[in-house]
């Protein structure tokens, strides 16, 4: 496996490559699981594999975690190797944003609701960093996890709106054996947290097996929410249900519904979801 840092370097290789298919998986490090299986799914489809690292500033707000947000690039590069990995790109700030254009991407309407309604600018940040990874890696395929639902949402309508040459592959959720989702900030939770934690996927899981039985999304919210409340000690930022991808209001003709939930712990926020198929409520 190589490793660089620059752009140059980057592309040279790239260029090397143009005849063969490109797996991509952009992360910001602190690998675990959920990045192992991006990985896996990439090499089991491609001839090169890519792996970026880079905490991207431009996704984060002021008084967020961006100072705090795990790094360990020895291990990271440990795991990109098993996992199969030709090249990782591990630019700095610097070396991703030389200078400020001015020139922005607006997310839209569907960055305002769920995550966006309380992280603004966190989805413009994302479309920042993946437009220039799109062009600068020049994939075949790129891979992101369905944990990520809204985010994954977004850049599908990104790349399809905007005509990058590459597909989106969504990867389901990886899970700790209690239903925890897989999640680099999981480790900031104590051990009180981390018990509870749990809780978030089964409420989600309540809420679905809920709108099976009833068809009711508004009383699977409320149940849900009533559910974390009483047995987590998380604070909830979110809990919603919205027709996806498109993110907008679950009417009669919506095929499938987003339940999505983001819990505040005191020194993490984690988000999951679930999607339900309507076609299979009763």
């Amino acid at each position: 496996m190589q490793t660089v840092q620059k752009i140059d370097e980057l592309k040279a290789i790239i260029a090397k490559h143009k005849q063969h298919s490109i797996g991509f998986v952009p992360t910001m490090g602190y690998l675990h699981e959920s990045h192992q299986a991006l990985l896996t799914r990439a090499r089991a489809e491609n001839e090169f594999v890519v792996a970026s690292i880079f905490v991207n500033p431009a996704q984060f707000g002021p008084n967020e975690d961006l100072d705090r947000y795990p790094r360990d690039i020895e291990r990271d590069t440990k795991i990109a190797v098993e996992s199969g990995v030709d090249l990782l790109f591990v630019p700095t700030p610097d070396e991703m944003y030389p200078f400020e254009s001015g020139i922005t991407i607006h997310a839209g309407d569907i960055s305002t609701k769920l995550c966006g309604s309380t992280r603004p600018g966190h989805f413009d940040g994302v479309l920042k960093v993946l437009s220039k990874l799109f062009h600068l890696v020049q994939p075949t395929k790129a891979y992101f996890g369905q944990k990520d639902a809204q985010q994954l949402a977004i850049i599908k309508l990104f790349v399809e709106a905007y005509n990058f040459p590459l597909e989106i592959v969504a990867v389901p959720t990886i899970r700790e054996e209690d239903g925890l989702a897989k999640s680099s900030r999981n480790v900031f939770l104590s051990a009180q947290e981390r018990e509870v934690a749990p809780h978030i996927y089964k409420a989600l899981t309540l809420a679905k097996e809920n709108v099976h039985r009833t068809g009711d999304v508004q009383k699977a919210i409320a149940e849900a929410k009533q559910y974390i409340i009483e047995n987590t000690s998380g604070k909830i930022d979110y809990l919603e249900a919205l027709a996806y991808p498109t993110l907008q209001p679950v009417n009669e003709y919506t095929e499938e519904v987003l339940f999505a939930a983001a819990v505040f712990f005191e020194k993490a926020r984690l988000i999951d979801n679930i999607i339900v198929n309507m076609k299979e409520v009763q």
